[in-house]
């Protein structure tokens, strides 16, 4: 238990100081019904980093050599993946948006924000749910796989019905930015552009809705209806990184080299990408090829531009400053883990040929530096959010063992993607001939394991905040 601290002193973080640097990118946490909504979404999101975590376990044994034998294969293994990917990708990214979207909004519509997080709740409780309800096919699509069944059809919908009612109270409930355009608005603006990113996915998914024919397979249905959204909804998570990283710089004690004005025009760039979406859906057809190759082409290239600088800025600072202390040690870890899975990530994607597990190895790098940088700014939030500060060896080793582990588990599977190895089967499926296979897919086991252990770390570090600031109560 920690000690109060002493009469007018104040404790890092609890509050975004006022107007100290023009160029301090922080934002001050709203008032209390804000903040009790904020925590609702930051407890979802750990709730579904849980769930996946157990799904996660069976995942990697299941593709790891000698273990692969002991856990079932087939339509286990994919089922236990549907349900691991939307939990860890999609309902922890709808949570970490839903956390900052609602500190920069207003005290209006309160309601609206506890309804999208209720039904967004709810749905994730159906979808999880599902594999103990009936039978459930597994469809693999890409961006969300799908369970055929009717439980995790109805949490889907749902869900995606949560989502609208965050994005939508982002706009009705907005914080207004100052003329002055400093920090705190260079931020407000970059949560704005993820929410407007947010918006045309959810347009690009209406009109995929109504496009896509009902009489075609259902894996090619499932593939086409989420393809284009799906693109469109990285540029929302990459925007809230951009944001996370601008943000945890400061908190951690080494600043952006970059003026406020600057990144609000990084941060623009980023979004002007999105704006190409509707246009590519207007020239092409959902079921053409050339729409996918355009949505592809347009999440490859179209957030370049914004993430180049921000990266480059970001080297620079953590180069120039390497004092820490207990507070922002897990911080700057969280901040370099994040940019050094990022960076791995878009590299492997130039590298991908065919249908290998190239693919995955691409895109855990990418999807794990966008959570790194979440998990960090969640850490530096939850004193701002009334519960303890975050520091200690656990804190300080969880993104370098989440981190570590992640990039060995890429690093396997583009070692295996370039002997052939198939991506989405485990066991005897994956059919792993030469030592070079087996190695590189025990790299990968190895590496995943690391990595749970390291969420499971996230996950701990995090309820201890919570249930010891309320021993404290």
């Amino acid at each position: 238990m920690s000690s109060a601290p002493p009469a007018g002193s104040a404790r890092p973080f609890d509050r975004a100081p006022v107007a100290l640097r023009d160029d301090r990118f922080d934002i001050a946490v709203p008032a209390a019904a804000q903040r009790s909504i904020a925590t609702g979404w930051l407890l979802l999101g750990l709730t579904a980093l849980i769930g996946a975590g157990v799904f996660s376990i069976l995942l990697v044994l299941a593709r790891t050599p000698f273990f692969a034998g002991i856990v079932p294969a087939g339509d286990f293994f994919r089922v236990a993946l549907v349900v691991h990917v939307d939990l860890s990708v999609l309902v922890w990214f709808v949570s970490m948006a839903g956390m900052l979207w609602t500190l920069d909004t207003s005290p209006r519509f309160v309601w609206l924000g506890w309804l999208a997080l209720v039904v967004t709740a709810a749905g994730t409780a159906l979808m999880a749910a599902a594999p103990f309800t009936g039978a459930a096919v597994p469809v693999m699509s890409n961006y969300v796989p799908v369970l055929d069944n009717p439980s995790f059809l109805a949490g889907l919908v749902v869900l995606g019905a949560g989502f609208l009612l965050l994005t939508l109270r982002s706009f009705v409930a907005p914080t207004r930015m100052s003329l002055r355009l400093d920090g705190t608005d260079a931020l407000r603006f970059g949560l704005k552009a993820a929410a407007v990113s947010s918006a045309v996915a959810l347009m690009a998914m209406a009109w995929s809705l109504a496009e896509v024919p009902r009489d075609v397979d259902t894996l090619t249905y499932y593939e086409l209806l989420f393809w284009g959204p799906g693109h469109v909804v990285q540029f929302t998570w990459t925007l809230l990184m951009l944001v996370a990283w601008a943000w945890l710089a400061t908190l951690a004690g080494s600043p952006l080299p970059l003026s406020p004005r600057v990144v609000v025009l990084v941060y623009a760039i980023g979004l002007a990408s999105v704006f190409v979406a509707p246009i590519i859906y207007l020239n092409w057809t959902v079921v053409s090829v050339e729409h996918r190759k355009m949505m592809t082409w347009l999440m490859r290239f179209g957030g370049g531009l914004a993430i180049l600088p921000m990266v480059l800025a970001l080297a620079v600072a953590l180069a120039r400053q390497r004092v820490t202390t207990a507070v922002t040690r897990p911080l700057r870890a969280a901040l370099v883990a994040s940019l050094l899975l990022f960076a791995a990530g878009g590299l492997i994607g130039f590298l991908i040929q065919g249908s290998d597990v190239r693919i995955p190895a691409h895109y855990h790098g990418s999807i794990v530096g966008v959570t790194l940088a979440l998990m960090g700014l969640a850490y530096a939030l939850l004193p701002r959010l009334g519960f303890r500060e975050v520091s200690g060896r656990l804190a300080d080793w969880q993104p370098w063992l989440y981190g570590g582990g992640q990039l060995l588990h890429i690093l396997g599977l583009l070692w295996s993607g370039g002997y052939g190895v198939q991506r989405k089967v485990a066991g005897a499926e994956q059919t792993l001939r030469t030592t070079q296979e087996v190695a590189g897919m025990g790299l990968m086991g190895l590496g995943g394991l690391l990595a749970i252990a390291g969420g499971i770390l996230f996950v701990w570090v995090v309820l201890d905040s919570v249930i010891t600031a309320r021993r404290v109560r």
